[in-house]
């Protein structure tokens, strides 16, 4: 089993409990207004062509398409897409959801005007190669905008579940962000990919939200990080 194969079947299995912790109610209508108004920012007006990579369970993706974007969201976890899938159908004009590799997206040159992810980098194999290809994907002018934190600056031994017995060394060892110590870690990839004007944002709305509501369990309370970066 390869290491990505490790990390779709630890992913695949997750999808409901993952999903039920986003989907909670006390906190769903707050959460949606803060995603709505952090990808509002990050990109230009809608309606774009919009790809959101590693989508899990959509959470970005139908974020996006309620903006009035057009969407397409990708994954390899069988579970997370079954989810997403249910989302997306209970939407007016939601995401297409589809089976994909956020490495190597299956899709022609200058196919969006932006990329997307939410909590994808710190778990994505080769983010330099990914994040080029991402930029191959983009029009002139596009944006490529990721969200994600430091999740595990001193290691995976206290991870959520059964995330360690998945994420073992074969895994870690693909996975050069997966215990950043700094978001500078994630920045320097985007750059590296050539886009411009890259720029990062904490993004204190969900920061508030996590204190008042709490975090998901084996989870600190920390900051999380808008990026983007231009074509």
């Amino acid at each position: 089993m390869s290491a990505q194969d490790r990390i779709n079947a630890y992913w695949a299995g997750r999808a409901p409990s993952y999903d039920e912790y986003q989907q909670r109610p006390d906190r769903f209508a707050a959460d949606q207004q803060a995603w709505s108004a952090i990808w509002e920012q990050a990109l230009p007006p809608a309606p774009l062509d919009v790809l959101d990579v590693g989508t899990g369970t959509g959470q970005a993706a139908t974020v996006l398409a309620g903006l009035g974007h057009r969407v397409t969201g990708i994954d390899l976890a069988d579970g997370m897409l079954e989810r997403a899938r249910e989302h997306a159908a209970a939407i007016a004009n939601g995401p297409v959801i589809r089976h994909g590799d956020a490495v190597h997206p299956d899709f022609p040159a200058a196919s969006f005007d932006a990329v997307t992810s939410r909590y994808l980098m710190w778990t994505l194999r080769e983010p330099e190669v990914a994040v080029a290809n991402w930029v191959r994907l983009l029009r002139r002018g596009g944006t490529v905008a990721v969200v994600d934190s430091t999740w595990f600056p001193h290691g995976l031994d206290n991870a959520p579940e059964n995330m360690s017995a998945h994420y073992d060394t074969q895994v870690q060892a693909v996975l050069p962000l997966a215990t950043a110590t700094s978001i500078d870690q994630t920045v320097a990839v985007l750059e590296k990919a050539g886009l411009r004007e890259v720029t990062v944002t904490p993004l204190t709305s969900i920061y508030e939200l996590d204190r008042r509501f709490g975090v998901a369990p084996n989870h600190d309370l920390q900051m999380q990080f808008l990026i983007t970066g231009q074509r």
